[in-house]
């Protein structure tokens, strides 16, 4: 089942600024919160103690006004990454309510990460992060609908074939015959949320699935 949505909602539901689960989200793992860190405080210092030098008595507001947007980076830092990562929703033309049924899903070892490090005889080896993402693909009434996607939990091991799940497909022609992207989705059985990235204002989509799946 599709419902197309009414003007303005896509945008009620995705914001242009990072929500605080986006920005939770956004602000990433213990390493690169320190790059963000390093790079803020490095920039920052830097940038105010040429602002306080003789050589720049021309341009030392621009960089006292640099120094303090880069101590800032920490914050504002994830705020545009998130507002990046919900643009490419919010600037598709059609948006529409689905509601589908897990037809299958399947698990996927995928490499997050690779470092090199030193064993003990001194020689390099790489070392590789793997993680467990879990896909469902998704179908309603007219067959495969999409995949939702995302790092497997202990608690999506509850998740089976026939669960009901909500979310928004995006697409750039009108009739929906092709869905170019989906949202982050909802699934009312377990009340639990799945996906790679919270793009959804998650109480105005349950009221929205309220007010038009009836």
């Amino acid at each position: 089942m599709i419902i197309p949505l009414k003007p303005g909602e896509l945008q009620r539901l995705i914001p242009a600024v990072a929500s605080g689960p986006q920005f939770s989200f956004c602000s990433g793992n213990p390493q690169k919160i320190l790059q963000r860190v390093l790079i803020s405080v490095i920039g920052g210092v830097i940038s105010l103690l040429i602002a306080q030098s003789q050589f720049s008595y021309r341009f030392g507001s621009i960089w006292l006004v640099a120094g303090f947007v880069l101590l800032l980076y920490v914050l504002w830092g994830p705020i545009l990454e998130a507002g990046r990562k919900n643009a490419t929703l919010r600037r598709y033309p059609k948006a529409a309510l689905y509601e589908a049924r897990v037809g299958d899903l399947f698990t996927k070892e995928l490499v997050e990460q690779r470092n090199e490090q030193a064993d003990q005889r001194g020689r390099l080896e790489l070392v590789e992060n793997r993680r467990t993402w879990l896909s469902l693909e998704l179908e309603d009434d007219d067959g495969y609908l999409g995949s939702v996607r995302f790092p497997m939990e202990k608690k999506h091991k509850t998740i089976r074939r026939g669960m009901v799940v909500r979310g928004l497909v995006l697409s750039e022609r009108p009739d929906f015959s092709r869905i170019d992207a989906m949202s982050d989705a909802w699934i009312p059985q377990l009340k639990a949320w799945v996906g790679e990235y919270p793009y959804l204002l998650r109480p105005a989509f349950e009221e929205l699935c309220l007010r038009r799946l009836r």
